[in-house]
């Protein structure tokens, strides 16, 4: 994958796990790299360990301010945009009766109208470049639902259904637009989840394993190179089989 080579590319939600492993896979490939997010002492970490890696600290819920935030990112970069990894998102879990229409809004509105403004803006600026590469991240619970996640799994679902929209509506100007849909994968978020429901999540997944965050990096990473110019509006489900298993359990009943 020497194409990704001196490539710019954007990855939000830096300071997080799945965030700072994406950073580093291409910084690996001598990818020009701004990353961003919301934890300045996260950025700063990231910005010691890896030379020339370009920082921006922003809060992608500012959905006024997107547009100047790509516009100063690709600035940055040297002018021009090759990719943008939309990572960035929150949860605000809670059963259906006792979820706050506040709660619902902000989730929604982090989640997927910001990935939609992040990756319309970002599509104004492949255009003039006349190629480029937008990966969502998603979720497995996208697909499945879960259990107190209505907003969440909703605003998930959403990037799914947007991205193949986009997909659609921008291929045809060399513009690949994809989803990663990660399964159980080991973060800072994931381990405070009781050791029980852990237990019974890893009873659930064929590989037998949680995931690591190099895991998702790794598809990323496919998904941003040469190697998958002729794929446009797919997700890659990567969780260890798990989504396959639940469909399967649900089959066989």
């Amino acid at each position: 994958m020497n194409d990704l080579k001196d490539k710019n590319i954007i990855v939000t939600g830096a300071s997080g796990g799945i965030g700072g492993s994406i950073v580093k896979k291409f910084y690996d490939y001598g990818s020009n790299i701004l990353a961003t997010g919301t934890r300045v002492e996260k950025l700063e970490e990231l910005k010691s360990k890896f030379k020339n890696l370009k920082t921006l600290k922003f809060d992608i819920s500012q959905t006024d301010k997107i547009e100047s935030f790509i516009e100063e990112a690709t600035n940055e970069l040297g002018g021009n945009l090759d990719c943008i990894i939309n990572n960035a998102g929150i949860t605000k879990d809670n059963l259906a009766i006792r979820l706050s229409i506040e709660d619902w809004k902000k989730v929604l509105d982090i989640n997927l109208t910001s990935t939609f403004l992040m990756s319309k803006f970002a599509i104004k600026k492949m255009l003039k470049n006349k190629s480029g590469k937008i990966i969502n991240i998603t979720s497995i619970v996208g697909h499945t639902g879960n259990l107190g996640q209505s907003n969440y799994t909703a605003s998930k679902a959403g990037i799914i259904a947007m991205s193949k929209s986009l997909s659609v509506e921008y291929a045809k100007k060399n513009i690949n637009i994809n989803c990663v849909s990660p399964g159980f994968i080991k973060t800072a978020m994931t381990d405070k989840i009781d050791e029980k429901f852990k237990d019974i999540l890893l009873s659930k997944i064929p590989s037998a394993r949680f995931g690591e965050p190099d895991d998702i990096a790794n598809a990323v990473l496919f998904l941003a190179s040469n190697l998958s110019d002729y794929i446009n509006g797919e997700t890659l489900h990567v969780n260890g089989g798990m989504y396959m298993a639940w469909q399967t359990m649900f089959l066989n009943y």
